[in-house]
């Protein structure tokens, strides 16, 4: 009998308060304000996204008991928080601190870190036509990693819920040519994260499976693509590998829609792909699914829209629940006859509302989505 996949949702925490944004957007900002603007960009777009529950603060425990509810009762095993750290510091981590680690239920539901270690651009929106503003730059010394690998332990790795995958405590890097340009090349970096595994042993708490998000597709501006993955992973003392999103990896040819049933049967075919070329490494490719794409939100909405560039991009459509159902049902079997070790599925996203990509209940397709990955991947 194959073992149930584990199913982890990256989560986007933009939708709380901090002060960073309110420095950069006015006091009270948060990226439901795009979310509630987006406009319909051609005919037939369908803008705007709207949220069934309303549009929620996630620092509030309520909302985040509310969302462990919902992802534990649909089979989701845990959430991968994106984590942002820069040079001064923790950004956008009030949703897991104040939302989640304060919610009475999070025995239901483990969490965990993927450092979303790019540039923060201002995107929020985009004028197209303006230079990008660089708000805060992704890459930081050694002594800001070092604050960050202690911060963690303390504040993290510690809690009775925080996912482990073999046992090990599960970290996730999303742009490695970020990290080693931060780290002092292969050499410095390596060193670095040696130094993050040893602390967490002299803390008592085993050992850190570090995860290496890869891509083949610059997609915000500053991302930078990683040339030999598989050797470079390796070399690092990575143990598994995944994707973020499809268009990482998938190019979009249309514009200004790509259908969604075709363009998902080509990212199906890159699991085996990067089964293949991770595997030659002895490293286990965790594939992923997203549910969509549109990240018209993000551009001012009074621009003319074109596929000028991100956010200025094509968008999927035709991801309803039932053709993300047989996306899911694709990735059951592959992790059944690939073998993976642990079968894990990572999946964009719980909460991307405006890059299209989300699975949090919306007034169209209510829990089509979580009602999905209940019916495709929760065993017998």
């Amino acid at each position: 009998m194959n073992r149930k996949p584990e199913v982890a949702v990256y989560y986007f925490p933009n939708y709380h308060v901090d002060p960073r944004n309110e420095a950069a957007h006015g006091q009270g900002w948060t990226e439901w304000e795009l979310v509630r603007r987006a406009t319909p960009r051609f005919p037939g777009h369908q803008q705007p996204k709207v949220p069934l529950w309303g549009y929620l603060d996630e620092a509030k425990p309520e909302t985040a008991e509310r969302q462990i509810a919902a992802a534990a009762d649909h089979g989701i095993d845990a959430f991968i928080y994106d984590w942002y750290w820069y040079e001064d510091g923790a950004f956008l981590n009030r949703a897991l601190e104040e939302g989640y680690l304060q919610a009475g239920n999070n025995d239901r539901l483990k969490f965990s870190l993927m450092w979303a270690n790019h540039d923060w651009i201002n995107i929020f929106p985009y004028k197209r036509g303006m230079d990008h503003t660089l708000l805060h730059s992704g890459q930081v010394s050694l002594q800001a990693f070092e604050r960050a690998c202690d911060y963690m332990i303390e504040k993290y790795f510690r809690h009775p819920s925080y996912w482990r995958v073999d046992g090990g405590l599960y970290f996730s890097v999303y742009e490695l040519m970020s990290l080693m340009q931060s780290l002092g090349g292969l050499e410095g970096t390596k060193a670095a994260l040696d130094g993050f595994r040893a602390k967490v042993r002299a803390a008592g708490l085993g050992e850190l499976h570090l995860n290496a998000v890869v891509w083949g597709i610059q997609n915000l501006p500053g991302e930078r693509t990683l040339e030999n993955p598989g050797e470079r992973v390796k070399e690092l003392g990575f143990d598994s590998v995944t994707s973020y999103v499809w268009i990482h990896n998938v190019p979009m040819e249309t514009y200004p829609t790509v259908n969604y049933p075709a363009y998902a049967l080509k990212a199906e075919q890159d699991w085996s792909k990067y089964r293949e070329q991770f595997g030659d490494y002895d490293l286990p490719y965790f594939p992923n699914v997203s549910m969509g794409w549109d990240s018209s939100p993000r551009t001012v909405q009074s621009d003319v829209h074109a596929n000028i560039g991100y956010p200025f991009t094509p968008i999927l459509v035709g991801n309803t629940p039932d053709e993300f159902r047989k996306s899911l049902a694709a990735v059951k079997g592959f992790l059944a006859e690939s073998g993976t070790n642990p079968p894990i599925v990572t999946i964009n996203s719980w909460n991307e509302w405006t890059e299209g990509s989300y699975i949090e209940p919306d007034t169209v397709h209510g829990f089509g989505y979580l009602e999905a990955i209940r019916d495709e991947l929760v065993g017998e």
